[in-house]
């Protein structure tokens, strides 16, 4: 064993040293490959060197070709074909087999250099190209052709003058290519390529022996129909001025597998706008999708459940995202076409299906939300509420005050409207959401207002109310007694504080303003007032906030008027009813 690896050491140095050279002077390959290609052709089939110069010449190809790269190990079956050629290049090499061999390398020349957005590189692969076009229609397609007109002038000075071009290769600029760019070919215009070059030689040749016309005659004959063929489709695959041509239909035929999956589409948009439970329609989607002539079966699987339909076959095409994962079984034997479709299908069910669990999550938050902000909105009644309570049960505890009519007007006016809140409130608990808010007039209300809070050392100032104005009512009692709430508690900390409370109808709408002569909000709790919930020593904090989502929510504003020491004013604006 140890001598076997003492010769493979240098083996494997020889050949790692091959290929860096090879990469490094790649145009060096190119120009002695078409060198041992130009002298086994002019020297002829019948030469035995012609042989073993198509043998050097095929190795120099393999470093050059672009399908595999050149660092990599042959296979069993790719060293038999590469055997099985060199056989036929010693066994059967003829001017057809040339004619062929160059045909193949022109296509691959071709698909190359469309690949390369480098200048230089372009062009030295143009340079390769014309070279051989050169080279079968003046050395081989004659030898070939049904019969020999070549002038032996030509043919000697092509073996002389067209070795210049290998001259031009070399000495072109050489530009960095990127590390996969060797192994860039346009299959497709490779391909083409050579059909348009058999086209070329056959139709020639069909040409000499039906017109009996010479070979150059022939060969310039059909160039020109060739081109003015290719010409016509080049203008039919994408007129100019025109809505579309045949690349239309033929992208259409490639990017479509036919009416059922458009139908399926058409059922999963639908499912989509009428099917709001996710389970539901995943399990409507899949069941459409089963029936497309390309499905046999999938199996599924989500956050918490699992499932599987139809069978199994060899052909799948995964698709998962997040926490939805399908597998798509096909009937056939996948296409790259296939295959992208089947895809993109997995694709659209697992964004719809994802869109149907967010909308199902987003509609249970905002039912939460809807909960929270009722809950804390209904809080901060009660509270209202039960102060408005306290200043009842203090009045009546005062000594001879509880059996007086003083105190039975009071009763009589305040308990109803306690009530009626409570009523509002508990309604609202029972059905938390939005709700319609009832109109009353306003002069109706703010008299309301001003006996509810008579004797609390509040001035309710209202100019000019106009009787037909009128004012959602369960949004003006919540603003108010936030406010004037508010405002009381602030006096309780700072005797002596004046509170006021204004209404003014006019052209602009509905305006109450509600103001203290205490101290200014803080410049930290101003940043975040009526915004979202600010830190309190007498509540939650948040009835303000809530008063201003309730007044956005019914077209009206809240907003902090004036805010500074001695005057300190809020003010709720809106359209009058």
């Amino acid at each position: 064993m140890q001598p076997e690896t003492i010769a493979e050491g240098p083996f494997l140095r020889i050949a790692n040293a091959t290929w860096g050279l090879s990469q490094r002077y790649w145009r060096l390959v190119v120009v002695a490959m078409l060198a041992l290609l130009h002298v086994a052709v002019f020297r002829g089939v019948a030469d035995p060197w012609a042989r073993a110069l198509l043998l050097a010449h095929l190795g120099l190809l393999l470093l050059w070709q672009p399908f595999l790269r050149a660092e990599q190990r042959v296979s069993p079956v790719q060293g038999l074909i590469l055997s099985l050629f060199a056989v036929a290049i010693m066994v059967w090499l003829d001017w057809w087999l040339l004619a062929f061999w160059v045909v193949v390398i022109a296509g691959l020349v071709g698909g190359k250099v469309y690949q390369h957005h480098a200048r230089w590189q372009r062009l030295c692969y143009q340079v390769v190209l014309v070279y051989l076009l050169a080279l079968l229609a003046i050395a081989i397609l004659p030898e070939i052709a049904p019969r020999r007109e070549i002038a032996a002038e030509i043919r000697n000075g092509a073996e002389y003058v067209l070795p210049l071009t290998f001259a031009l290769i070399a000495l072109l600029p050489a530009e960095p290519e990127p590390g996969d760019a060797p192994h860039m070919i346009d299959f497709f215009y490779s391909v083409f390529l050579m059909l348009l070059l058999v086209v070329v030689i056959l139709g020639s040749f069909t040409l000499m022996t039906l017109t009996r016309s010479t070979y150059l005659g022939a060969l310039t004959t059909t160039v020109f129909l060739t081109a003015g063929a290719v010409l016509l489709i080049g203008l039919a695959w994408n007129p100019r001025g025109a809505g579309g041509g045949l690349s239309v239909f033929f992208s259409r035929y490639l990017f479509s597998i036919g009416l059922p999956a458009e139908k399926w589409l058409h059922e999963l948009t639908e499912l989509l706008q009428t099917e709001s439970k996710p389970e539901r329609f995943l399990a409507e989607a899949l069941a459409a999708l089963q029936r497309l002539p390309a499905v046999a079966g999938m199996t599924w699987r989500t956050g918490d459940a699992s499932g599987e339909r139809g069978e199994r076959t060899p052909h799948a095409v995964e698709f998962a995202d997040g926490d939805f994962a399908l597998t798509i079984y096909s009937r056939f034997r996948m296409n790259p076409a296939l295959q992208w479709h089947l895809h993109l299908l997995a694709q659209l069910l697992g964004v719809f299906y994802v869109a149907t669990v967010r909308e199902t999550q987003q509609r249970q938050s905002n039912y939460l939300q809807a909960v929270h902000e009722t809950g804390a909105r209904t809080t901060h009644d009660i509270k209202n509420l039960l102060q408005s309570l306290n200043v009842l049960c203090s009045v009546a505890a005062r000594d001879g005050y509880g059996d007086s009519a003083q105190m039975q007007a009071l009763l009589r006016r305040q308990l109803p409207m306690v009530a009626q809140r409570l009523a509002e409130t508990l309604e609202r608990l029972q059905n938390p959401g939005p709700t319609s808010d009832v109109l009353v007039p306003a002069r109706d209300w703010w008299e309301a207002l001003a006996r509810q809070h008579r004797g609390q050392g509040i001035d309710f100032v209202a100019p000019a109310v106009p009787t037909e104005a009128r004012l959602p009512s369960a949004l003006f009692d919540s603003v108010a007694d936030n406010l004037i709430g508010n405002a009381l508690a602030k006096r309780a900390s700072e005797p002596g504080l004046r509170v006021s409370a204004v209404l003014e109808s006019g052209g602009e709408g509905v305006l109450l303003r509600v103001c203290d002569s205490g101290s200014a909000v803080p410049a930290e709790i101003e940043a975040n007032l009526l915004r979202a919930p600010v830190s309190s020593r007498g509540g939650l904090g948040i009835g303000l906030y809530q008063a201003a989502r309730q007044a956005n929510a019914s077209g009206y504003r809240l907003v902090l008027e004036t805010n500074r020491d001695g005057e300190v004013c809020f003010a709720l604006r809106g359209p009058a009813a």
